[in-house]
C-alpha cells in the first residue's frame, strides 16, 4: 500500500510517517528531510535555502521526482512531503495533517533549536511564503487546496500514536475492500 503524509511545516507529518512506517514495517522517504539535507549541503539556513529554490526550480523538480520515482518502484512505502499526496497519484491513502500556526511555531521552535518565538514566526512565514509562490509558479498547485486528500487530521487535537490509531483504522478499512 502507498501512503502519502502532507502538511504545513510542523504539523507533525515527519513524526507520524516514521510512527506509521514503524509500525506497518514500511519504508519511509521524506521530502523535507531531503530538502533539509540539501541546504545542509549548500550551507545554507532552510529559509535562505528556499530563496534560492525560488530562483532555480531544479531542486524542487529533483525532490519531487526522485520520491515519485522511489514511490512507484514500491508497492509498500511511505511517502512523507509539502506535495506527496499531489504527486503520489497512485497512493491508496493520502493523509493531510492540521495544526494552528501557534502550535505548528512551537514544535518548529523546539525542533529547530530557533532561541525565540519571533525568529521561528519569521522563519515559518518565509518558508511557507516560499513554498506556496514555488508551488504554484512551478505547478500550479494551491497548497491550501486539500481535495487530493482523503484524510484531513488535527495533530493538534490528537497525539502521534492516536493519529497512528486513526490512520491503521483507515488502511483496515482500505484492505477490507480489496
Amino acid at each position: 500500500m502507498r501512503i502519502t503524509v502532507s502538511g504545513l511545516p510542523g504539523s507533525g507529518t515527519t513524526s507520524l510517517a516514521r510512527h506509521i512506517a514503524g509500525i506497518l514495517h514500511m519504508d519511509l522517504i521524506s521530502a523535507g528531510e531531503v530538502f533539509r539535507q540539501m541546504a545542509l549541503e549548500h550551507g545554507m539556513e532552510l529559509a535562505e535555502f528556499g530563496r534560492l529554490a525560488e530562483s532555480d526550480p531544479s531542486f524542487d523538480h529533483l525532490i519531487d521526482e526522485r520520491q515519485k520515482e522511489i514511490a512507484l518502484a514500491h508497492d509498500d512505502i511511505i511517502v512523507e512531503g509539502r506535495l506527496s499526496g499531489w504527486f503520489v497519484s497512485e497512493a491508496e491513502l493520502k493523509i493531510w495533517l492540521y495544526a494552528s500556526l501557534e502550535c505548528r511555531l512551537c514544535r518548529i521552535q523546539t525542533r529547530d533549536f530557533i532561541g525565540n518565538s519571533d525568529d521561528a514566526a519569521q522563519l515559518t512565514r518565509e518558508r511557507e511564503s516560499s513554498e506556496a509562490v514555488r508551488y504554484r509558479m512551478y505547478y500550479g498547485i494551491d497548497i491550501a487546496d486539500l481535495s487530493p486528500y482523503h484524510l484531513v487530521l488535527n495533530s493538534e487535537r490528537f497525539a502521534v500514536e492516536e493519529l497512528g490509531e486513526l490512520v491503521c483504522s483507515a488502511i483496515d478499512v482500505i484492505r477490507k475492500r480489496n
